[in-house]
């Protein structure tokens, strides 16, 4: 048995419309959103009492999507920094193509996002770099040189 495709990435957030706006600026569309609460969800998560906000947006290309979240009950848990350094365990980035990568990190500074480092170059390739977006998550940034 094999997978048919990898459906979405969920993010915890805790101010789900600043999220929303950060990755509609990044070309994103807002696919839906629902709140969703009872027994079933309490079942699949293993919690008790989840009232969640989510939000699905999609990539221009129609494949990609990402899931963000906001749990009004119970309260968040944090599992480390909230800021992790990109060398830390676990999932620490997501990457997008972007058609020009300066104007899409001015653009997205607008949104809160801050510099993690520079903005650099991979040979003849990329121009690449790393930008902190909602809830400390790292936004990695891809623009094709060829």
């Amino acid at each position: 048995m094999a997978i048919k495709r990898m459906d979405h990435v969920t993010v915890v957030v805790t101010d789900l419309p600043v999220a929303i706006s950060f990755f509609t600026a990044l070309g994103m569309t807002l696919e839906g959103e629902a709140s969703v609460e009872g027994k079933w969800v309490d079942r699949l998560c293993g919690l008790s009492g989840v009232q969640a906000d989510i939000a699905m947006m999609k990539t221009p290309d129609g494949n990609g999507r990402i899931e963000l979240t906001r749990y009004r009950n119970p309260a968040l848990s944090g599992a480390g920094p909230e800021f992790a350094p990109p060398n830390t365990l676990g999932i620490r980035q997501m990457m997008f193509e972007v058609d020009d990568i300066y104007a899409t990190v001015s653009l997205l500074r607008t949104h809160g996002a801050e510099m993690i480092g520079e903005v650099v170059q991979y040979d003849d390739l990329y121009r690449l770099c790393y930008m902190r977006g909602p809830a400390g998550i790292i936004v990695a940034l891809a623009e094709s040189l060829s």
